[in-house]
């Protein structure tokens, strides 16, 4: 299920509350590795009470720091998460593909890439991605989110 399809109301809020205590006592040592930071994007996200009211620029910012502490091409792609709501899809989108190469084994690259482009309105190229993405996890679960999504978008294609 997608962070922005969730009922935010069935969210334990006193555990987020605990969880948002110790991201505040780590972030005050000064000294944030890469666990800190992943969970101060998290508190992000658990702060907002609904996905349109995420403080996308945060959590941009965050993934800066995080690409700078512990660089990899999957914290790369899941920082072009944050682009696409702070600078658009077609800012996002570029960024995806310039990382095509070291991720395309990985599906949700390819799930990323298609959403991005079904953003964008290229409803066939993302209709490829999804396919994409449904060849390279054995998942089910996610197979058959992955084919929900690609079939939306066949009418349109």
């Amino acid at each position: 299920m997608l962070l922005a399809d969730q009922d935010r109301d069935r969210w334990d809020r006193d555990l987020i509350g605990e969880g948002q205590a110790i991201v505040r006592r780590c972030l005050r040592r000064n000294r944030p590795g890469p666990y800190q930071i992943q969970a101060a994007i998290n508190a992000v996200h658990s702060d907002a009470p609904t996905a349109a009211a995420t403080d996308w620029a945060q959590i941009l910012l965050l993934y800066d720091q995080l690409l700078a502490v512990a660089p990899s091409p999957t914290v790369a792609l899941n920082r072009t998460v944050a682009v696409a709501e702070v600078e658009g899809p077609d800012a996002a989108l570029a960024l995806v593909d310039d990382l095509g190469q070291e991720l395309d084994r990985y599906h949700l690259f390819h799930a990323i890439r298609a959403d991005l482009l079904r953003r964008l309105g290229r409803d066939a190229e993302a209709a490829q991605a999804y396919e994409a993405a449904i060849g390279r996890t054995r998942n089910e679960t996610e197979r058959e989110f992955l084919r929900r999504s690609r079939q939306r978008l066949l009418p349109r294609a």
